[in-house]
């Protein structure tokens, strides 16, 4: 990072760190005894930057962001952002601004079998570990995340299982947490309960992205919930339709996804983790600006906090 442009962040962030006085606005009505935490994920907004984020987080009533990227850098452990010169500075513009970052995305995906493959996505994972104990993060999100066709799944998610275990015991000394999403090819609930179960440690948990899981399989929320509420740490939350045979996306509550019950069973259950808001931006340029879609979030979803 050039003297320039680090001198333009630190000024940056330390006025925002001073810009906490904001209308309180969007609350959630929760059940009783329950304040449920909004965060969005950063894929909504591939353009922003940190300094952005933090202001429209803080600005619309959000707890918590997600790091999926910033700006044209997915691997944050190369960010700018994040390196020894900046990290202290952006550590503390989250916290200036009482947010919290709820977890890094990271890229790694378990299923790989190659051995050189398998190693690099390995070492992302325990890359991206020690990028969240150094930012005092309690997750990091990886993938578990293709499987065989017209073959025996179960191989592969042993493999998966295998590469969750490796990366808990790594994180078990940082007081990480390892968190396998549900997406791609492990959406059936079944399936991800068969991981979840041959993991050997207990730094490892999940991300339910019910949307993800529905939209491929239809399976009742009820069902899913059942099976995986005693792995998971953190929520994905967003809504969508097919539409002439292909997914759409579309703001909170304006789609068919059951979100209303997902939300519902979390929320009576008095759910711990962050809603976290994934708007597909980065991938699907065409959907609606994060101005509108993240200010939206807050808004429909305490529809669902009654």
């Amino acid at each position: 990072m050039g003297n320039t442009s680090r001198r333009t962040f630190l000024k940056n962030a330390s006025l925002v760190g001073l810009g906490w006085h904001l209308p309180l606005h969007n609350l959630i009505i929760p059940a009783a005894g329950y304040q449920p935490k909004l965060a969005f994920s950063t894929l909504g907004c591939p353009a922003w930057t940190i300094e952005e984020i933090v202001l429209f987080a803080a600005k619309h009533r959000y707890q918590g962001v997600e790091l999926r990227g910033i700006l044209n850098e997915m691997d944050l452990t190369k960010c700018v952002e994040f390196s020894p010169s900046n990290i202290a500075v952006t550590s503390k513009l989250f916290t200036d601004n009482l947010l919290t970052i709820t977890d890094l995305g990271s890229s790694a995906s378990m299923h790989f079998i190659d051995a050189a493959t398998r190693q690099k996505n390995m070492d992302e994972g325990k890359r991206f570990i020690d990028l969240a104990s150094a930012l005092d993060c309690k997750f990091i999100r990886v993938f578990p995340n293709n499987l065989p066709k017209n073959q025996d799944a179960r191989p592969t998610l042993d493999v998966i299982a295998n590469g969750l275990t490796e990366l808990g015991n790594y994180a078990t000394k940082t007081g990480v947490m390892v968190l396998m999403e549900t997406h791609g090819d492990v959406v059936k609930s079944a399936d991800i309960a068969y991981v979840m179960s041959k993991v050997d440690t207990a730094a490892v948990g999940l991300v339910w992205d019910f949307y993800n899981m529905w939209i491929q399989t239809k399976e009742p929320i009820e069902a899913m919930y059942k099976r995986l509420t005693p792995y998971i740490h953190h929520v994905h939350v967003k809504d969508g339709k097919m539409v002439d045979g292909k997914e759409q996306y579309t703001l909170l509550g304006r789609g068919e996804a059951p979100v209303k019950q997902a939300i519902q069973l979390l929320n009576k259950n008095k759910f711990k983790g962050f809603y976290s808001f994934e708007w597909e931006k980065r991938w699907h340029p065409e959907i609606e600006a994060p101005e509108v879609a993240i200010a939206d979030y807050p808004v429909a979803i305490n529809q669902y906090f009654s």
